[in-house]
């Protein structure tokens, strides 16, 4: 089980996005994860007529190593680390581990 799952909403803790919140988009298997208004990058594309697509520059969020994001905490109002418990029926389940709260999936 990861401890950062698609849709959750994180805190960028380092680099030039800093400070930034957003939910996951994508993970990656390579450990990182794409998320939505982070590390935003200009791509150059090029237009196909035959489709209808524009070419032009387009921005779009490149990838962040996973480590350089936190799960954000709504009840404390900043990010948290994550940990596991497992339950009394043998599943698992994620939990804030600065106040214990169960994460909800």
């Amino acid at each position: 089980m990861n401890r950062l799952k698609k849709g959750d909403e994180v805190i960028v803790i380092a680099g030039k996005d800093k400070g930034k919140r957003g939910k996951i988009v994508r993970l990656a298997a390579d450990m990182r994860c794409v998320v939505e208004g982070v590390n935003m990058i200009k791509k150059h594309k090029k237009g196909n007529p035959n489709k209808g697509d524009k070419g032009g520059i387009v921005e779009q969020p490149a990838s962040i190593h996973v480590s350089n994001v936190m799960l954000y905490n709504t009840q404390a109002g900043k990010g948290s680390r994550v940990g596991f418990k497992v339950q009394e029926d043998g599943s698992k389940t994620r939990y804030f581990k600065a106040d214990g709260t169960t994460i909800q999936n």
